[in-house]
């Protein structure tokens, strides 16, 4: 389906960026409170690039074979989710692809901050998918540094000083490996740009 697309190099990165959180949590120790069924980071739509898209499909694609009606659950759920936003979704509805102007950028950040992810159980609040869950929420939680500074889940870290929480930081990608894979996965299948879980998991495409 990808080509010789590098799998081998993408499971490399999702275990440095694994284990960077891991290194981050046990410097972090009790300010650190993220565990599981905890829907903090669950609520709220966020941007996915096509390597996400792609680890979550094939995670879906896996649980449709050991759990079928899990699978359909959450299929059902990002078709309502689609349902819901597509009408002032900032960005293209009929591919879910997201558009990258500032102005939409600024609306986008007032966009569907309320929505559930479809793939978290709405019943135990664990995500159906962890395994193949995207970066954003790999590294969700510890000090991760972006252009507004260190940036952390605000139900952790209090208590701590910033010096503190500085020297939890978590640099989860030092080699920017992500950034090499995708654009050889976007180059390999001719897909470009960002979309919500909703979109990409609503469609039968790819599974």
């Amino acid at each position: 389906m990808y080509g010789s697309f590098p799998d081998a190099k993408d499971r490399k990165l999702v275990q440095i960026v694994d284990a960077a959180f891991a290194e981050a949590k046990r410097r972090s120790g009790d300010w650190l409170v993220c565990r599981a069924g905890c829907t903090q980071c669950c609520i709220g739509v966020f941007e996915i690039n096509q390597l996400d898209a792609r680890r979550l499909r094939r995670g879906l694609a896996g649980l449709s074979q050991r759990a079928p009606r899990r699978a359909e659950a959450i299929v059902k759920r990002a078709r309502e989710a689609v349902a819901r936003l597509s009408s002032t979704f900032p960005g293209n509805a009929a591919t879910g692809v997201l558009d990258e102007s500032l102005e939409v950028s600024e609306r986008f950040a007032e966009f569907a901050n309320d929505e559930p992810c479809p793939v978290m159980d709405p019943e135990t609040g664990r995500c159906e998918l962890y395994e193949s869950r995207p970066m954003t929420c790999r590294v969700f939680g510890p000090p991760v540094r972006s252009e507004n500074g260190l940036g952390t889940c605000e139900l952790c870290y209090h208590g701590a000083s910033d010096a503190q929480i500085a020297a939890c930081e978590m640099n989860p990608d030092p080699d920017d490996l992500e950034l090499s894979l995708l654009k050889q996965l976007e180059k390999g299948t001719g897909k470009h740009g960002n979309t919500i879980i909703a979109f990409c998991l609503a469609s039968d495409a790819e599974r």
